[in-house]
């Protein structure tokens, strides 16, 4: 289980692939599975994932959206650097496994804000206003649970560790410089603690409506840090740290060295988002009037790309009416890890912790290319990330997901015989 500091897992080495196919298929994990089956004979390249913490201030890892400075690693240059050093880190971690404990638990940490705003006549906005009279409140649940998982070795000295909160790492954004963002500041302040080589594995949660920008009581969050002498970067690493903490100082002793061990890798067929002629119509419309400005200077040309593949989704649906989604499930004593390849709404992730057999159940999400896939609520509203422009799969396709996945944690929790 690898965690990228990136926005998404999606490339193409080879550059081969349309610009619509990168929205769906992750070429990237397949082609990085290659170079490990062949450095590691034997292992089942399929049971490996990657996952993103959605930085929004990593390497680009496609082309067609982005204007890269020439004097700056290229997209295929930085593609082959990352394939080079997550292998070296996989075969690493391959051969060097040892006998070792394990012990999992949760606590709290105000991180994540849902960031859609509803509005008096039913739309909402992604980071719209709250201090106007229309707005009438927050869009969705936010889950603010940490889940820890700690890895020990014979010795009992803590070699590593998972956190799990439902918050893409996207407080840095739309800077010029490569940032992990908060996993940065959290993984300093853990190793200041537990020892500099911890590893720290960062997954996020169910988060596709969720961030840490604030939505509302901004000026006394502000003050509040300032007081404290924390950047805000400082400040969130603060609060998860005290939530690991916690964690730590209940299962500490409760370490467990042999526990069932199942890993489930399956494909989940998901019906897509049809577009419909009328949002054809509207695409054409909107792709158009940006063509127009571009030529004019305006730099909006992965704004257009946004529009004119939804166009082509229009005739390749047709012979494509489900999306071939990857799931790994996972047992691992008494606790679950699942995956999905979206930004998930955080409605989902509940829904599938709430009906899962497992004591605690850690929902990944981004293990995959990153499209989202929102609630009907947030359909019902509309704006970017709920619209069709934004999603491959919608809510139909959210059910599957929740439903399918929960079906094969039950797999994992009968009792022999049964």
């Amino acid at each position: 289980m690898v965690s990228c500091d990136l926005a998404v897992i999606r490339g193409d080495v080879e550059g081969t692939s349309t610009s619509l196919e990168q929205s769906w298929k992750c070429k990237l994990l397949e082609q990085f599975r290659q170079r490990v089956k062949a450095k590691l004979v034997g292992f089942d390249v399929g049971k490996l994932f990657l996952n993103a913490t959605h930085t929004h201030t990593s390497m680009v890892t496609y082309d067609g959206s982005y204007d890269i400075p020439k004097d700056v690693m290229q997209t295929k240059e930085y593609l082959e650097f990352l394939m080079d050093r997550l292998g070296e880190m996989v075969v690493k971690a391959w051969e060097s496994r040892r006998p070792g404990g394990v012990s999992w638990g949760m606590s709290h940490a105000v991180v994540a804000q849902n960031r859609r705003a509803v509005y008096a006549n039913g739309t909402a906005k992604m980071y719209g206003k709250t201090d106007v009279p229309e707005f009438r409140g927050l869009e969705g649940y936010e889950d603010l649970a940490v889940e820890v998982l700690f890895f020990w070795d014979q010795q009992k000295k803590l070699i590593a560790t998972a956190v799990n909160l439902a918050c893409t790492a996207q407080e840095v954004e739309h800077g010029k410089a490569v940032n992990a963002d908060f996993w940065h500041e959290l993984r300093e302040d853990l190793r200041s603690r537990y020892g500099e080589k911890l590893c720290v594995l960062g997954w996020i949660g169910a988060a596709g409506d969720q961030s840490p920008h604030l939505m509302y009581r901004k000026a006394a969050e502000e003050r509040m840090r300032k007081l404290r002498g924390l950047t805000r970067l400082q400040e969130i690493s603060r609060r998860i740290v005290k939530a690991v903490d916690e964690v730590y100082a209940a299962v500490k002793d409760d370490i467990h060295t042999d526990v069932p061990m199942v890993h489930k890798v399956k494909t989940i067929p998901l019906p897509i988002r049809m577009v419909t002629e009328e949002e054809l119509a509207e695409a054409k419309k909107q792709a158009a009037a940006l063509l127009e400005k571009e030529k004019r200077g305006a730099n909006i040309h992965g704004w257009r790309m946004w529009h004119e593949r939804l166009i082509d989704r229009y005739e390749w649906q047709k012979s494509n009416p489900t999306y071939p989604m990857e799931a790994h499930v996972i047992r691992l004593g008494d606790v679950a890890i699942c995956t999905n390849p979206f930004e998930l709404f955080t409605d989902y992730g509940v829904r599938i912790k709430a009906r899962s057999k497992a004591l605690q159940t850690f929902v990944i999400q981004l293990a995959g290319p990153g499209t989202y896939l929102p609630t009907e609520r947030a359909v019902k509203g509309g704006h970017y990330s709920a619209i069709v422009q934004s999603n491959l799969v919608g809510p139909e396709g959210g059910h599957v997901l929740v439903d399918r996945t929960v079906e094969i944690l039950d797999e994992l929790w009968k009792k022999p015989g049964k």
